[in-house]
């Protein structure tokens, strides 16, 4: 099973429904989204890390393919990846020994995809 592009396929329908009841709460969250993760102090790759750790910790699959495959489009690597799940351990104790594995592996799942972009861009 993938823990990636799966999950986001899977959410996809359901979310859509949801978005036709109430645009207006998904238009606030895309702007609190899109403020929270733009490039600052901190580059957009470490605020998807951060992310990626939360969602481990709130045991969210989707937010953890959501941020798996942003914190990979950012160029995290797997090491920083594993390092950010490591820390989610830490504050979230044994959950996060569930939820840490699902996430490295949609996280390498989306690494591989935008590995292969970059090699094809070069």
């Amino acid at each position: 099973m993938s823990h990636g592009k799966d999950v986001l396929d899977g959410l996809r329908n359901e979310t859509a429904a949801l978005r036709e009841k109430i645009p207006g709460v998904y238009e606030g969250f895309a702007h609190t989204h899109k403020a929270a993760l733009g490039d600052g102090v901190l580059s957009i790759k470490h605020k998807e890390l951060i992310a990626f750790g939360i969602a481990v910790t709130k045991q969210c699959d989707g937010c953890i393919a959501s941020h798996a495959r942003g914190a990979a489009r950012a160029g995290a690597s797997l090491e920083e990846a594993a390092e950010a799940i490591g820390v989610a351990i830490l504050m979230n104790g044994g959950p996060a020994t569930v939820y840490g594995p699902r996430a490295y592996a949609a996280f390498e799942e989306f690494h591989a995809q935008f590995a292969r972009l970059r090699g094809a861009q070069s």
